[in-house]
C-alpha cells in the first residue's frame, strides 16, 4: 500500500465521515482550538529563560476537555504530547474538583503519567462558573532539577533519586501567581534556582493565555456549545482513524529490536511486539518485551503509550485532527514492571528519550511484516543527548547545558531520508551556536553533515551530523544518553543500514571513545565529540546488486 494513496482516500472521506450539522462552524471552532494551543507554545517559547526552551523549542501545549480528553494540541513534541493526557488525567484524579479558578498543578512523577523528571507540566483548570469545563497544559523540559549529575540526564543512574526531584501533583499557582514556597524545594535542589523559576514564570503565562483565549470564545458562542465541539472533534477523528485502519484488515505483524544498553552493564535489551489490525482498529502487544532493568532507559508507560500513538498518526493520520478520539482505535498491551511499563523506583531518564526512539522502530518494523512499501527504513533512533554542567567562571554560578542533536531520517520507498534533522519523538530545533557560546563556556569547534553515513539503497537514508564542543571554563561534567552506537539503524527491502553513531572524548592530543551511556568529569580544554547515526535505505539499489 503507498502511503499517498491512503492520504488521499482519507481526504475524501473527510467530510463525509461523520454527520455534523453546521460544518462550517464546525471547521472554525476545530481550528480556533488548534491555534490557541499553538499561541500557547509560542509565548511558552518567546518568554522562557533557558536557551533548551527559547532555542531549541523543548515544550508543547494542548487543550483538554473537563475529563482530561486531548482536544487539540500544538505541532510540538510527540513524546510530549502523546504522554500529557495522562498527566492531565493524573491531576484530575488528585485533586477532582476542589481546584479553583487561577491554581494550577505542577506534576512530573514518571508513575502517575508523567515522562522524565526535567520535563515539568503545568495543568490549569478553565471554569464556566463554578464548574471546571475545560484544561489547559504544557509541558517544559526544565535543564536541570537536581540528581546527581548536572541536567538530571545521567549517562548512569541505578534509581529515580538519581535523576532530580520527583514531583507529585501539587498546586504551585494561586491567584495566578507561582507560590515560592510551593516550590521551595525544587529551587533548593535545581542547580539553577534562577532560571527555573524564569521557565516555570513563562509556563503560568502560557497557561493564562489558552484560558483567556477559551473564555473569549466562550462569550461568543457559549460554553454549551463548545462542549458540544468537544465531543465532535472526538469522534470525527476516531472515525477517520477506524476507516483509515480498515485499510489493513486483519494483517498480523511482529517485530523485534533491541536497545544498546542500560549504561549499567547489561546490553542487547529486547523490545518485541506485535501489531495486530481487525478492520477498524489495531492492538499492539509488547508482550515478550525485557523486564525493567537496573539502569536509565525503562520507559514510563505514558511515554511508551506516546511512541506507539506517534508512529499511527504519522503513518495514517497526517490530515486527521491530533486528538482522543485517534487513540480510541488503537489497544495498547504493556507488561507491568517490563521496560515500557517500569515501576518505582526504576530509572527512567533515557527511557523517554532514548527508548521511545526505539518503540518506535520496533511498531514500525511490525508494520512493515504486512505492507513493506508503507513502511521506512529506520531513522537514527536516539536523539543524543549531551548535558554539560559545572561553574561558569564568568559569574562563578552554576550553568547546566542540554540538548539533543539530529541525525539521519530512514529512506521509504520512492523518497530518500532527510539528512541532519530530527526525527520520531523529537521535535526540537538544535542550539545555535551564537546562543551556546554567549550562554555557556563553551566553544563549537565543528558543526556538520556526517556525510556518507546513510544506509543506501534505491532510495538512501539520510546522514548523521558531526558536533564538536570545547570546555572553556573550570572542570565540568559531561553526560551523555545516546543509542544507536552498538546495533546500526536498519534497511528495508534490500537496503543498507545507516552507519552507528559514536562519541569521543579529546584532550591533550589523545582520543578516547565512550559508551553511549556515561558521564564524566572534565578539564578545561577537553572536546567531546559527538557523531550521530544515519538513516537506512530503502529497496535494493541496482548498482549494489
Amino acid at each position: 500500500m503507498e502511503s499517498e494513496t491512503n492520504l488521499q482516500w482519507v481526504a475524501l472521506d473527510k467530510e463525509r465521515v461523520i454527520t455534523i450539522d453546521d460544518p462550517i462552524t464546525f471547521e472554525v471552532l476545530k481550528n480556533s482550538m488548534i491555534s490557541y494551543a499553538r499561541e500557547m507554545s509560542l509565548s511558552l517559547q518567546r518568554t522562557a529563560f533557558s536557551p533548551n526552551i527559547k532555542e531549541r523549542r523543548d515544550c508543547s501545549s494542548a487543550i483538554f476537555d473537563s475529563k482530561g480528553n486531548l482536544i487539540a494540541q500544538s505541532k510540538d513534541i510527540p513524546v510530549h504530547l502523546g504522554a500529557m493526557p495522562l498527566s492531565v488525567k493524573s491531576c484530575i484524579d488528585w485533586f477532582g474538583c476542589s481546584l479553583s479558578d487561577g491554581e494550577m498543578v505542577l506534576h512530573n512523577d514518571p508513575f502517575t503519567g508523567g515522562s522524565h523528571l526535567p520535563d515539568l507540566t503545568l495543568v490549569a483548570p478553565v471554569f464556566d462558573g463554578d464548574s471546571i469545563i475545560a484544561y489547559v497544559a504544557n509541558r517544559a523540559h526544565h535543564a536541570d532539577v537536581g540528581g546527581v549529575s548536572p541536567g538530571s540526564m545521567p549517562g548512569m543512574a541505578e534509581s529515580i533519586e538519581d535523576e532530580g526531584i520527583l514531583i507529585s501533583p501539587r498546586v504551585v499557582v494561586r491567584d495566578q501567581e507561582i507560590e515560592r514556597n510551593a516550590i521551595s524545594d525544587l529551587l533548593e535542589t535545581t542547580r539553577t534556582p534562577e532560571e527555573r523559576l524564569g521557565d516555570l514564570s513563562a509556563q503560568l503565562a502560557a497557561n493564562i493565555i489558552g484560558r483567556r483565549r477559551l473564555n473569549d470564545l466562550a462569550r461568543e458562542v457559549g460554553w454549551s456549545r463548545l462542549d458540544l465541539l468537544f465531543e465532535q472533534l472526538q469522534s470525527y477523528s476516531q472515525n477517520l482513524m477506524e476507516k483509515a485502519l480498515s485499510e489493513f484488515g486483519n494483517g498480523i505483524g511482529t517485530f523485534t529490536d533491541y536497545m544498546d544498553s542500560d549504561g549499567m552493564g547489561q546490553w542487547n535489551i529486547p523490545i518485541s511486539i506485535k501489531v495486530q489490525f481487525d478492520g477498524s482498529g489495531v492492538e499492539v502487544d509488547f508482550t515478550g518485551t525485557s523486564e525493567q532493568v537496573q539502569g536509565n532507559i525503562n520507559c514510563p508507560y505514558a511515554s511508551t503509550i506516546s511512541a506507539v500513538y506517534f508512529v499511527f498518526i504519522a503513518l495514517f493520520g497526517m490530515h486527521i485532527p491530533t486528538n482522543e478520539g485517534c487513540w480510541k482505535p488503537i489497544k495498547v498491551i504493556v507488561p507491568k514492571k517490563s521496560l515500557l511499563n517500569p515501576e518505582y523506583p526504576a530509572a527512567v531518564s533515557a527511557g523517554n528519550v532514548e527508548t521511545t526512539q526505539r518503540i518506535v522502530d520496533t511498531v514500525i518494523g511490525a508494520i512493515s511484516r504486512i505492507a513493506l512499501d508503507f513502511a521506512p527504513a529506520a531513522s537514527q533512533g536516539t536523539m543524543n543527548n549531551l548535558t554539560i554542567g559545572g561553574i561558569d567562571p564568568v559569574n562563578q554560578k552554576p550553568f547546566s547545558f542540554y540538548e539533543t542533536l539530529g541525525g539521519g531520517v530512514g529512506a521509504r520507498k520512492g523518497k530518500s531520508g532527510a539528512s541532519g534533522i530530527h526525527s520520531h519523538m523529537t521535535n526540537t530545533l538544535n542550539t545555535p551556536i551564537e546562543s551556546l557560546e554567549s550562554e555557556y563556556p563553551l566553544r563549537v569547534l565543528e558543526y556538520r553533515i556526517r556525510r556518507k553515513s546513510g544506509g543506501n539503497g534505491k532510495w538512501t537514508g539520510g546522514d548523521g551530523i558531526v558536533r564538536e564542543i570545547e570546555i572553556l571554563g573550570e572542570d565540568c561534567t559531561i553526560s551523555i544518553q545516546s543509542e544507536r552506537r552498538h546495533r546500526a539503524p536498519w534497511g528495508l527491502a534490500g537496503g543498507k543500514n545507516g552507519a552507528r553513531g559514536r562519541n569521543f572524548l579529546v584532550y591533550e592530543g589523545n582520543t578516547h571513545v565512550l559508551q553511549s551511556k556515561t558521564t564524566i568529569r572534565v578539564p578545561v580544554g577537553t572536546i567531546v565529540r559527538i557523531e550521530t547515526p544515519g538513516g537506512g535505505g530503502w529497496g535494493l539499489d541496482s548498482s549494489m546488486a
